[in-house]
C-alpha cells in the first residue's frame, strides 16, 4: 500500500509539472554523411563507333572514378567521352588545347593531365608545342597550363616539338615525353618543369613509370630504361624480336607492359626477370584498322582506331592478348 500512495503521488506531480511547462521531446540526431556508393560496373561492349568522324583521338584513357572513356582530339584539341552507346561528349574544352595527344587520369587525385601539342609541326607550317595541361578529372576545370618546351635553353631557331604522351608517379609527378625534340620532361606536383633527359637518336612515344623508379620510354622500334634519379644511365631493353612503330603503352591489370605497335596493327605484351634490362614476349593481339593507344578497362584492353586519313567514325575495340 505505502508503494502503490507513492507512485501515485509521483505520477500527479509529474503531470501538474508537465501543464506547468511542456519539456521538447527530444529530436532525433541527424544521420552521419555517408559517402556515395559507386555506380554499378557496366562491361563495355566489344566495339564502341563513335557518333562522328573527324576529331582524330590518337590518346584513350578509362577513367574508373566515373567509369567511362576519354580520348584527346589531334584536330580539335578538346577532350571527349565516348559513351558506350558511340556518343561523343566534350568534358574539356579549352582554347589553350591545339592537339590532345596523350592523356592520364591519375584517379588518386582527381586530375587529368593531357600532353598538348600541335599537329601542324608535322607539315613544317608550325614549331609545334609541347605543353602539359592538367585538368580536374570530376569537372573538366582547368588546374594548370606548364610551358614544358620552356626548359630547353639555348634551343636552335629551327627546334620544333610535339607532347605526345604522359605518364604519372604515384607521388603526383608527371613525365611527358616530346617526340620532335626527343626530350622527356618531369613536372613536379606544384606544376614546375623541367628537362629531365634528351635522347641522341631516339624519338620517345609512349610513356608508363615503374615503381621502382625508373621510366620505360617506348618508340620506333625500341624501348628505354630511364632511371629518374639519375636520367644520365638511361639505356635500351634488349627485346625479344622487333616492334616496330612502338606508340602507346600501358601496364595491364597482371602486370604486363602492353605497347600497341601501330605500324604493325597488334598489341605486345611484355614481362621481365631482369629489372627490364632484357623483356620476354608475355602475349600478342591483333586486329585490322590502325590503332595507337591503349586503355586498361579491369581485366581488358581496348585500342583506339583514330582514322587519320579519313573521315570515318573512330572506334574502340577490346582486344585479347594470345
Amino acid at each position: 500500500m505505502h508503494m502503490q500512495h507513492t507512485t501515485l503521488a509521483a505520477a500527479m506531480a509529474a503531470i501538474l509539472l508537465a501543464g506547468c511547462a511542456a519539456e521538447p521531446e527530444p529530436q532525433p540526431a541527424a544521420p552521419e554523411p555517408t559517402e556515395a556508393a559507386a555506380p554499378a560496373f557496366i562491361e563495355p561492349p566489344g566495339t564502341i563507333m563513335a557518333a562522328r568522324g573527324g576529331f582524330i583521338p590518337e590518346g584513350v584513357e578509362y577513367d574508373t572514378n566515373g567509369q567511362r572513356f576519354l580520348t584527346g582530339s589531334i584536330s580539335e584539341g578538346s577532350i571527349f567521352e565516348i559513351g558506350n552507346n558511340g556518343s561523343v561528349t566534350a568534358v574539356v574544352t579549352d582554347a589553350d588545347l591545339v592537339s590532345s595527344v596523350g592523356i592520364e587520369a591519375d584517379e588518386a587525385t582527381d586530375r587529368l593531365l593531357v600532353a598538348n601539342a600541335d599537329r601542324a609541326v608535322f607539315d613544317e607550317s608550325s614549331a609545334g608545342q609541347a605543353m602539359l595541361g592538367v585538368y580536374r578529372l570530376s569537372t573538366g576545370e582547368r588546374l594548370a597550363m606548364v610551358d614544358l618546351a620552356a626548359t630547353i635553353i639555348d634551343a636552335p631557331d629551327d627546334a620544333a616539338y610535339f607532347a605526345n604522351d604522359v605518364a604519372v608517379a604515384g607521388n603526383g609527378t608527371a613525365y611527358v615525353t616530346d617526340t620532335r625534340a626527343n626530350a622527356l620532361y618531369v613536372v613536379s606536383p606544384s606544376y614546375e618543369a623541367s628537362l629531365l633527359h634528351r635522347f641522341d637518336d631516339f624519338s620517345p612515344n609512349g610513356i608508363v613509370v615503374h615503381p621502382d623508379g625508373y621510366l620505360l620510354v617506348v618508340g620506333g622500334t625500341s624501348i628505354w630504361k630511364v632511371p629518374t634519379d639519375d636520367p644520365a644511365a638511361a639505356s635500351m631493353v634488349t627485346l625479344p624480336e622487333e616492334i616496330p612503330g612502338q606508340d602507346g603503352a600501358v601496364w595491364t591489370a597482371d602486370g604486363r607492359l602492353a605497347i600497341v605497335s601501330n605500324s604493325g596493327n597488334r598489341v605486345v605484351a611484355l614481362t621481365s626477370t631482369d629489372d627490364w634490362a632484357t623483356a620476354e614476349l608475355a602475349g600478342v593481339a591483333t586486329y585490322e584498322t590502325q590503332a595507337t593507344t591503349v586503355a586498361v578497362v579491369g581485366d581488358d584492353l581496348y585500342v583506339v582506331h583514330p582514322h587519320f586519313n579519313d573521315e570515318d567514325p573512330p572506334s574502340l575495340e577490346r582486344v585479347t592478348l594470345q
